[in-house]
C-alpha cells in the first residue's frame, strides 16, 4: 500500500485537477424563488445540493415577479443579500407589474438586466460558473459579460424555448421586432456558452431545427428528499373542502393558458351526473377567473388557493388520481419536465395526462393513463377507467410511479448529473 507524508498530501491537493476544487457558482434566473418564497424551485434545490457537495453557490433572482408569493424587502438598497433556507440569494431590485402579460413586465426584464452587468460590487466571491437560466434571454449578455470578466464558464440552461412558447402560446407573429431581437438572442446564447443545458429532453431537434450543432445535456425537474421528511399537513378547514367519500380527480399548480384546464372542465360537465366523482383544482394564474366562470355552474368542481409546497404532497393525498395536461401544440415535441409531475408521482397516486409527448415518463414507468391532449371526451374515459379499477390496482399503479421517481429524478442525483456536465 502506498503512503503518503503530509508535505505530499499538500502537494498533491495543491496540484489536483480543477474540477475537483470546490467551485463558486453563480445561478442567475430572475424568478427563481423557494418554498417560503415560492415558485419556482428548481434552482432552489440544485444550490442546496451544490452545496451539500462542498461548492458555494448563489442564486440571482429578481425581487419582483408575478411567481413569487411574497418578496424581499430591499430596504432601497438595488441589490441585497439574503440567506433564504440555507440558500445564498442575491436580489436585485426591479419595477412591479400587475400581471403576466401586463408591459411593464418587459421593462422589468430590461431593468434587470441592466443591473446585472454591475452586480460584481455585490458579489462575495468570483464566480468560477456562471449558470443563466432565462426565458426571455435578455440576461445573457450581461452573464457573458460577466463570464469574461471573470474567466468563468459559462452555462446556458434552458426551461422554456423562446421565442417559440411566444410564437406558439402566446401567439406573436415571428416577424414581430420583438420576436426577432429574442431569435437572435437565443442563436447568441447557443453559440456563445461553454455548456449547454435543458430540462426537456428532447432540446436536442430544437438545436437541429435552428440548424446548431452541439451537445447538450438533459438535467429534468425532480424531488427534494428533505422535503419529504418535512412535508406540514393541511390545515382541517382546508381539509375540510374536499368532498369526502368521493373520487377526487385532481389538479395542482399554475391555472394558466399553456395547462389547457378547459378540457379538464369540460369532462368534468360531461360527467357532471356521476354525483360520485369530483374536480379539483388548487392553484392560481391568469386563466382562473375564465375557468371558475365556466364551471360556475358545475356542482362536481371546486377550487382551492395555491397552498405552499411544503402542504402538496399532503394535499395530494386526498386525489384518487392526478391529473396533467398540457396545449396540443407542437411545442411541446422537444420535451416537458413539469415539476407537478415529479410531485405527483412521489404521492404514489396514478396519473391522468393529457399531453401530446414522445418518450413520456408516465407511459415508460406504467404509473398511469395517457390521453391526447385537448380531448375531454379521452379524458373522461380514461377518468372511467380509473374510477372503475379496484382500488388497490390504482395503487399498484401510483407506488411504480414512486418508485420510479425516488430511481431517478431525486434533486441529489440531479445534482451529481449537473456537476459531472460541469466536469466538476
Amino acid at each position: 500500500m502506498q503512503t503518503y507524508t503530509a508535505k505530499t498530501m499538500r502537494v498533491r491537493l495543491l496540484f489536483r485537477p480543477w474540477y475537483h476544487m470546490p467551485k463558486n457558482i453563480l445561478i442567475i434566473n430572475e424568478y427563481a424563488g423557494s418554498p417560503s418564497y415560492g415558485m419556482t424551485f428548481r434552482h432552489y434545490y440544485f444550490a442546496k445540493e451544490f452545496m451539500k457537495k462542498g461548492h458555494h453557490t448563489i442564486i440571482v433572482s429578481a425581487s419582483f415577479s408575478h411567481f413569487l408569493k411574497r418578496y424581499p424587502d430591499m430596504k432601497g438598497l438595488s441589490y441585497k443579500q439574503e440567506t433564504v433556507e440555507g440558500v445564498d440569494f442575491l436580489w436585485i431590485k426591479v419595477l412591479k407589474y400587475t400581471k403576466s402579460f401586463d408591459i411593464k413586465r418587459a421593462f422589468k426584464w430590461l431593468d434587470f438586466t441592466w443591473k446585472l452587468f454591475f452586480i460584481g460590487k455585490a458579489l462575495p466571491t468570483k464566480p468560477d460558473v456562471i449558470i443563466c437560466s432565462t426565458t426571455e434571454l435578455f440576461a445573457i449578455v450581461p452573464a457573458y459579460y460577466l463570464s469574461k470578466k471573470y474567466k468563468a464558464q459559462l452555462v446556458f440552461e434552458v426551461r422554456d424555448i423562446w421565442p417559440l412558447t411566444l410564437i406558439e402560446i402566446g401567439g406573436f407573429s415571428k416577424h414581430n421586432i420583438f420576436i426577432r431581437v429574442m431569435a437572435w438572442l437565443e442563436k447568441f446564447s447557443l453559440q456563445k456558452s461553454d455548456i449547454l443545458i435543458s430540462n426537456l429532453s428532447h432540446y436536442s431537434k430544437h438545436l437541429h431545427d435552428l440548424n446548431i450543432h452541439r451537445d447538450v445535456h438533459w438535467i429534468p425537474n425532480g424531488i427534494d428528499l428533505d422535503e419529504i421528511e418535512h412535508r406540514e399537513n393541511l390545515p382541517e378547514l382546508l381539509k375540510s373542502s374536499i368532498p369526502r367519500d368521493k373520487f377526487v380527480v385532481g389538479y395542482t399548480g399554475k391555472l394558466g393558458t399553456s395547462n389547457a384546464l378547459l378540457f379538464l372542465l369540460q369532462a368534468a360537465r360531461m360527467l357532471r351526473d356521476n354525483r360520485d366523482i369530483v374536480f379539483v383544482l388548487v392553484g392560481s394564474g391568469q386563466e382562473e377567473e375564465n375557468l371558475k366562470s365556466y364551471a360556475a355552474d358545475l356542482e362536481n368542481v371546486v377550487f382551492m388557493e395555491a397552498i405552499p409546497k411544503i402542504q402538496i404532497q399532503s394535499m395530494l393525498q386526498l386525489f384518487d388520481v392526478c391529473y396533467l395536461g398540457l396545449q396540443k401544440k407542437d411545442l411541446f415535441k422537444f420535451g416537458i419536465s413539469p415539476n407537478k409531475l415529479y410531485d405527483y408521482m412521489l404521492s404514489g397516486k396514478p396519473i391522468l395526462q393529457a399531453i401530446n409527448i414522445q418518450n413520456d415518463i408516465v407511459e415508460t414507468s406504467g404509473c398511469g393513463l395517457c390521453v391526447q391532449a385537448e380531448d375531454a371526451s379521452a379524458i373522461v374515459d380514461a377518468i372511467k377507467i380509473f374510477y372503475s379499477m379496484p382500488k388497490e390496482m390504482r395503487k399498484q399503479l401510483g407506488e411504480k410511479g414512486r418508485a420510479y421517481v425516488l430511481q431517478n429524478f431525486t434533486y441529489d442525483r440531479l445534482a451529481q448529473a449537473y456537476l459531472s456536465c460541469l466536469s466538476i
